[in-house]
């Protein structure tokens, strides 16, 4: 897709040839050049992925392969109060993450598959599940359900997007394999519709009420429930949930008043590049819903003058006063003037020509008070000269899949090589 973009790793044979090959993919977006300020779009890809694929490497328990929810972005110590919460979505991400770091020469191949094993050895043997199901919060080294966490159907999900990522990255291991396989035969996606015919539920200690009703991030739910070979939701689940269009200046996209990341996650894995559902190009539709995004950001300069053309990006992340779920457009009455570096990230395999931008202007301006040891910190406030200490694992991890996505394509190529996941998209009409 992009002509600097053409270094590519090789690694060892004893990996598959899936997980071996980087070929650049061609979904048509501008061609990146070289950057005026020093530093090749290559060369800055190429550091900030490997920091954050650090992330995933340092904080992921040798014994359970659960990676942490969140860590010092200077790697620095432990987070006061969360040093032993992982996050079974942040753990989905890292399984993607050894499959890259693999295929890029970052680790050692037969590192990443032992890593890899370890991981999916707990998720199949070890650990507490309803019905295949996991608890959203787990103690790292044990296990443990933390904070009375709910068994998640979307953190289930991103979990299994990077056991089936896995599984074909590391294809000619076996044991890699069949514990995949048997993660993912034992989820009963029929359970979690809780009586519904179609939509199933945000989870399970009671069945929560709360249903994936309209477009978001459960687009990778319905795909892995329709193509589960055991217990699957039926094809027409795809066609039941809501499809809002949003307006906003010169965009038109579907979505909601909701967080960027609903269009980022499911695409992180599902490669919808050319395909149609109904008339809908779910990539383009990201794309939109990314340039609005930062059309907001600039509308609101005038309240906050940090958000400039470089300097944009909402979604939900830290703040200065907690965890926000900042949404828009339209924009949110929560928005305080901070940028959040996965937004921008996150999109990078849809929107390159405004994403590097500014993800380089971030580290250009601001250097080692937001850019360090993990990549990006969370989030910062211009404005106001705030920075977060602290890198989400789900945040680092959008940034890393998507920059992979943007150089090679091959978190999708390794994801969509699960035969499974094309039937499931054949099966609800997207091709």
């Amino acid at each position: 897709m992009k002509r600097s973009f053409t270094a590519f790793f090789s690694i060892v044979s004893a990996l598959a040839v899936p997980c071996a090959a980087l070929e650049p993919p061609n979904h048509g977006a501008a061609v990146i050049s070289t950057a005026a300020a020093g530093e090749s779009d290559d060369a800055f890809l190429e550091d900030l992925s490997r920091r954050t694929f650090r992330f995933f490497t340092d904080n992921a328990d040798p014994g359970t392969g659960l990676v942490l929810d969140r860590a010092r972005a200077d790697g620095s110590a432990a987070v006061p109060g969360r040093a032993a919460v992982a996050s079974i979505a942040a753990t989905g991400f890292g399984l993607s993450a050894l499959c890259i770091g693999a295929a890029r020469g970052w680790i050692g191949p037969e590192d990443a598959a032992r890593r890899a094993a370890v991981t999916l050895e707990f998720f199949a043997d070890r650990a507490d599940n309803v019905r295949g199901w996991f608890y959203h919060w787990m103690d790292a080294g044990t296990g443990a359900r933390v904070w009375d966490s709910e068994v998640s159907s979307i953190d289930t999900a991103l979990l299994l997007a990077g056991v089936l990522t896995a599984k074909q990255c590391f294809s000619s291991d076996p044991k890699i394999t069949a514990l995949a396989e048997k993660i993912y035969r034992r989820v009963d996606f029929k359970w979690m519709l809780a009586g519904d015919e179609n939509i199933p539920s945000h989870g399970w200690k009671a069945f929560i009420p709360h249903r994936w009703d309209t477009h978001s991030e459960a687009m990778i739910l319905y795909v892995l429930g329709i193509g589960s070979p055991s217990f699957p939701f039926p094809a027409s689940s795809w066609r039941a949930w809501k499809r809002p269009v949003v307006k906003y200046g010169p965009f038109s996209y579907i979505s909601g008043a909701e967080p960027l990341f609903i269009h980022q996650y499911p695409q992180a894995w599902l490669d919808l590049r050319g395909k149609k559902d109904n008339g809908t190009d779910w990539f383009e539709n990201s794309a939109q819903a990314t340039r609005a995004n930062r059309r907001m950001c600039l509308d609101l300069a005038s309240r906050f003058p940090g958000y400039t053309e470089e300097l944009w990006g909402i979604t939900a992340s830290d703040g200065p006063s907690g965890y926000m779920v900042w949404g828009g457009p339209p924009a949110t009455a929560d928005i305080d003037g901070t940028v959040v570096p996965c937004a921008a990230g996150g999109s990078l395999m849809f929107t390159p020509e405004l994403s590097l931008p500014a993800l380089k202007a971030m580290k250009r301006i601001y250097g080692d008070r937001l850019y360090k040891t993990y990549g990006f910190a969370d989030a910062f406030n211009p404005s106001t000269g705030w920075f977060d200490p602290d890198v989400i694992g789900i945040d680092a991890g959008i940034t890393l899949l998507s920059a992979e996505n943007l150089r090679s394509g091959s978190v999708w190529r390794w994801f969509m090589a699960n035969p499974r996941i094309a039937g499931a998209l054949k099966a609800a009409g997207v091709d």
